[in-house]
């Protein structure tokens, strides 16, 4: 880049200022989160993570310096978006995994849960894994089961929510018999990933850090 072309240290410092009011706001949005896809924080990490990226542009132009920080992208994970451009419909695609950790527990729990609810053979709920599992996640919503998971003798696994856009609504039962058979990653607005991974690729020896995987196909 050419001398005329780099931005002056005005510029940068007005960059630094906003990742520093991005942050301010984004942590704003977090603290009064109304659940876990609250999307005021999802804005706010978005507009944070925007605002990293110019900053860290016009440092490097002007002081060929870099900042320790990584904003995850959507490129490498989805294709190009092909969907409507103002979607009638969409659809939201989540999926959480869990590890049976602590069976008892499980069995525990969900004999609790019949006996309250005095089926007629309560025993059944503690008699397997499987029945438990029926009745824990008959029981309770998914979101309960993800911030109440160690209750219930789980560990989390790897999770990840898609939003999907659609032309038009299905019609009530259409993809029932095969829900996620008509996933298309084209047509993903959005995700939002979970993964201990994105710890495993952060090097102890440096002080890169890595932001959770929220990826926005037209970012």
């Amino acid at each position: 880049m050419s001398d005329a072309a780099q931005p002056t240290a005005a510029e940068v410092r007005t960059a630094a200022e906003a990742v520093k009011a991005a942050l301010d706001r984004h942590l704003a949005a977090v603290e009064r989160r109304s659940g876990e896809d609250d999307p005021a924080v999802y804005e706010a990490f978005n507009e944070l993570a925007v605002a990293a990226e110019e900053y860290d542009e016009l440092l490097y132009d002007r002081y060929d310096e870099v900042t320790p920080f990584e904003i995850p992208s959507g490129d490498d994970s989805l294709p190009p978006y092909t969907g409507p451009e103002e979607p009638n419909a969409l659809s939201v695609l989540i999926r959480r995994d869990y590890a049976v950790v602590e069976p008892q527990r499980l069995l525990a729990q969900a004999g609790r849960v019949a006996d309250i609810d005095a089926g007629p053979d309560p025993d059944s709920a503690g008699s397997s894994v499987h029945a438990a599992l029926g009745v824990l996640f008959g029981e309770f919503e998914p979101d309960e089961i993800a911030s109440r998971h160690k209750e219930f003798g789980l560990e989390e696994g790897d999770s990840t929510l898609w939003v999907a856009a659609a032309d038009e609504p299905a019609e009530p039962g259409e993809w029932l018999e095969a829900p996620f058979d008509q996933a298309d990653p084209q047509r993903v607005v959005c995700r939002f990933d979970v993964s201990s991974v994105f710890d495993d690729e952060l090097d102890p020896d440096d002080d890169t850090v890595t932001t959770e995987s929220l990826e926005d196909a037209d970012r």
